[in-house]
């Protein structure tokens, strides 16, 4: 899983982005089909940092959570819980279609049963 911090109008410590990639990580035990995690952090209002998190998983779209915080890691805090609903849910629903029964699996109900009769003998 390829992970890349990128920063708008400012520039974020080595010991901050360790930090960010530290938090990030837990997206991947939530779901395991996580390709790539990019975030970018503006700061171009300091006391109201924005920060952009896309997440790509393998066989399907990319996710999404924005945040605008009033201290840069309160902001990724909140960004990165965002994301984790985002994947929870959204695996939820898979594993929720994959139990489902099939088409042929249900069964009909009695009001739409047609018994077949017999060849009329007399």
């Amino acid at each position: 899983m390829q992970t890349s911090i990128s920063t708008r109008h400012g520039h974020l410590s080595d010991e901050t982005q360790a930090r960010i990639k530290e938090k990030l990580e837990k997206l991947n035990r939530l779901y395991d089909r996580l390709s790539a995690i990019e975030v970018t952090v503006d700061l171009e209002h300091r006391d109201a940092p924005d920060v952009d998190l896309r997440v790509s998983a393998k066989h399907k779209h990319d996710f999404v959570a924005v945040c605008q915080g009033t201290e840069l890691m309160a902001a990724i805090d909140d960004v990165v819980e965002k994301m984790e609903q985002q994947l929870r849910k959204y695996k939820q629903k898979v594993q929720d279609r994959h139990r489902a029964p099939g088409r042929r699996e249900m069964e009909i109900p009695e009001s739409l049963e047609v018994e077949e009769e017999g060849p009329a003998t007399t």
